[in-house]
């Protein structure tokens, strides 16, 4: 058995404190994981709050991890993994192997798939335990300290150019630039397209074209997308907020796509004929497979894409929750292992 020191909230929203687990006995197709360094996701904080109703206390957050294998169950040890290795691990821990959508290849879409931090403790903690299948090798040429939150920010906006089959021709539409939004940016700029970035914070134009789009636009100013009418094939929609949802798809061009990554409070209204008449489309994703996450890191590698990054001591985990609660974060969090 494996005591470990995981830093736990009591009670929804809580401050975190550092406890002691017992993990039990390492099951035979599961992976033990050394953490080196934890993004912080905004999924985490509101699992911390219980705002969707699954967190289970004591919890410990963490799902962007980065670390290295330490112990391998009896069926691990032959799946291309070895021990010092360094993975990663990212919202999922676990998937049922057997189901239609692992046998297709989609393990994320499974049935009975086994959240990281869900009924389960997190990365915020000395080591993490997973299925070996979501144990994922971390390319040589990616920073380990930085490369985190690709396992879950990253994912997430990368999945829709591969589950769209984007072409490298095509107009990009990129609403939010945040923890997302910045990474769907640099993926799309990298994957050839040209890419508008959509935000209401007007301090952050001079910021998306740096990232690498070619044109930035007011979210806020119907004037303004109303000029983009039929103009994107795919609009990518990261922000968690209510938006001028008629406005945006009408700068859907023709079979185009609205996809949404983000966590939108409210029932997202459409008007048939919007759709119809284009023969658009509205889509959305959850993170994304084990091998579209392996294509994502080998993309970034080779084009040496990297969050923006802020780094704090895992022992500072309040600070960097309260951080990312007041919307400061730019436009990760990491939280570095610091347990002595």
């Amino acid at each position: 058995m494996t005591a470990i020191r995981a830093w736990t909230a009591a009670t929804p929203g809580a401050a975190f404190t550092l406890d002691t687990f017992d993990l039990g006995p390492l099951a035979a197709e599961e992976v033990e994981v050394r953490v080196e360094h934890c993004g912080i996701c905004h999924s985490d904080l509101s699992m911390w709050h219980n705002h969707w109703g699954m967190s289970r206390y004591p919890f410990v957050p963490g799902h962007e991890v980065i670390g290295t294998v330490v112990a391998l169950g009896d069926r691990a040890g032959d799946k291309g993994l070895v021990i010092g290795q360094r993975v990663g691990i990212g919202w999922n821990a676990g998937s049922c192997q057997h189901c239609g959508a692992c046998i297709d290849g989609d393990p994320h879409l499974c049935g009975s798939v086994r959240p990281t931090i869900v009924g389960r403790h997190g990365g915020f903690a000395e080591r993490l335990r997973c299925h070996w299948l979501w144990a994922v090798p971390i390319p040589a040429a990616l920073p380990a300290a930085e490369v985190g939150p690709m396992l879950c920010g990253g994912i997430t906006v990368f999945a829709p150019l591969l589950q769209h089959r984007v072409l490298p021709t095509a107009r990009i539409g990129v609403v939010g630039i945040g923890g997302l939004g910045h990474l769907a940016v640099k993926f799309a700029a990298a994957w050839g397209c040209e890419v508008t970035a959509f935000t209401s914070s007007p301090d952050k134009h001079a910021e998306a074209l740096a990232l690498g789009a070619h044109q930035v636009v007011s979210s806020t100013d119907r004037a303004a997308l109303k000029a983009f009418a039929g103009a994107f094939d795919l609009i990518i929609v990261t922000v968690n907020a209510s938006l001028d949802w008629s406005a945006l798809i009408a700068t859907l061009a023709a079979k185009g796509v609205l996809h949404v990554v983000g966590a939108v409070p409210e029932p997202i209204p459409v008007q048939a004929f919007d759709l119809l008449l284009g023969q658009r489309a509205i889509a959305g994703s959850p993170t994304g497979s084990r091998s579209a996450i392996d294509a994502m890191l080998a993309f970034a590698a080779r084009h040496q894409i990297a969050p923006i990054t802020e780094h704090f001591p895992m022992a500072s985990v309040n600070e960097a929750m309260a951080h990312l609660k007041a919307g400061k974060a730019r436009y990760r969090i990491v939280l570095d292992a610091d347990f002595s």
